[in-house]
């Protein structure tokens, strides 16, 4: 392929770079030729600072989403191209640009997004080894317009929940090690949580994990580190899945220090039973029958300092909290009608809710040049 016939490409890295080993060629091939970089959810941590645009699919952020179906090209590298990535009609996915697929599972390329697809069955690793010294077009003009949209829209579609964990991102120190529960908080952290740094980890379940996975995930990635820090952000209803291992973090005296975004509600499932079901709740809310404990009372019980705050605005106050040898719990409370958007609608490929239209068309009049 001449990839030079190509202005407007984008790289979309998947789990599977960072399973090969090939983070950092992705890094370095990102450097040098500007070419922007969308993630799947199990990549966010790939590509941080301007080497990252965002993270596109279902839940991804409207703007990654809206430079997928303007761009020319899209490598894939590592990336699965499940239905959250590319929704129930092929057509929909990248409808202007030519498809790279490269995965090292057969039965995954066995199946075709696009007619025209190329496709190499070969390890990620070895496949950027060969595109690091392609004769690959400078993108600076193309990321840099990418970028312009990115900050055009950063704020557009904020809830609560992504300004939490903002708030969260800013007080983290380089590089840390984050480790994620399922549920709207897990979203959130894919669409918002911004590293310092390009060596921190960011570890996500996807369709491996199921809720209560952040706490066991954190636990691992501690020892795994020699006792090291590690970050856990998990929600109400993840947290009580597995909630007796604040036990080993006790004994073990690790420093894991977790951020539970307590909405009080199962809001991945109450947000489906009010959009699609008419807010037929079950289980799901307090009026419902699903209540939560008091978190910093039974961490408190477990001889875990704690605290509980009404708000991420109070963040801050527990700065030395993030730094110290300590393990802590900080009880982050959320408003119950968070949403979390945008999302992809599954009937039409829109993404919703729909951009104000003035914004569209400056959005548009960027992706779209000659």
């Amino acid at each position: 392929m001449n990839y030079k016939d190509f202005k407007k490409p984008v790289l979309l890295v998947g789990g599977g770079v960072r399973t090969a080993g090939a983070a950092e060629m992705v890094v370095e091939f990102a450097v040098k030729t500007q070419i922007p970089v969308l993630t799947t959810m199990n990549a966010v941590d790939i590509a941080q600072g301007d080497l990252r645009i965002g993270m596109i699919g279902t839940y991804g952020n409207r703007w990654s989403n809206m430079i997928l179906e303007n761009c020319d090209l899209v490598i894939s590298v590592g990336a699965r191209l499940g239905l959250r990535q590319i929704g129930h009609k092929r057509e929909w996915f990248a409808p202007k640009a030519k498809l790279v697929r490269v995965d090292v599972d057969q039965s995954e390329l066995s199946r075709n997004v696009k007619d025209d697809e190329e496709k190499h069955l070969m390890d990620a690793k070895a496949f950027m080894t060969t595109l690091l010294v392609a004769d690959f077009p400078d993108c600076s003009e193309w990321k840099e317009r990418c970028l312009a949209v990115k900050n055009m829209l950063a704020k557009y579609d904020n809830t609560e929940g992504n300004d939490a964990v903002e708030a969260i991102g800013e007080l983290l120190p380089e590089n840390p090690v984050c480790a994620i529960d399922i549920g709207q908080h897990q979203c959130w952290v894919a669409q918002s949580l911004a590293l310092k740094g390009h060596e921190g980890r960011i570890m996500i379940g996807g369709s491996y994990g199921s809720m209560g996975c952040g706490l066991p995930y954190a636990i691992g990635a501690s020892i795994s580190r020699n006792n090291g820090t590690v970050y856990c952000i998990t929600g109400d209803g993840g947290l009580q899945m597995n909630i007796q291992e604040l036990e080993t973090v006790r004994r073990e005296n690790l420093p894991i220090k977790i951020i539970v975004i307590n909405n009080h509600v199962l809001g991945k499932i109450s947000e489906i039973q009010h959009g699609s079901y008419n807010d037929r709740y079950a289980q799901t809310t307090a009026e419902s029958g699903y209540t939560v404990p008091d978190f910093q009372k039974v961490a408190e019980a477990y001889e875990i300092k704690a605290t509980t705050i009404p708000s991420y605005h109070e963040l801050k106050e527990y700065r030395e909290w993030f730094y110290d040898d300590e393990p802590c719990l900080i009880n982050m409370s959320l408003d119950p009608d968070t949403l979390l958007i945008p999302k992809i609608k599954w009937e039409t490929g829109k993404i919703m809710p729909l951009l104000d239209e003035d914004l569209n068309t400056k959005v548009l009049s960027l992706l779209n040049f000659e």
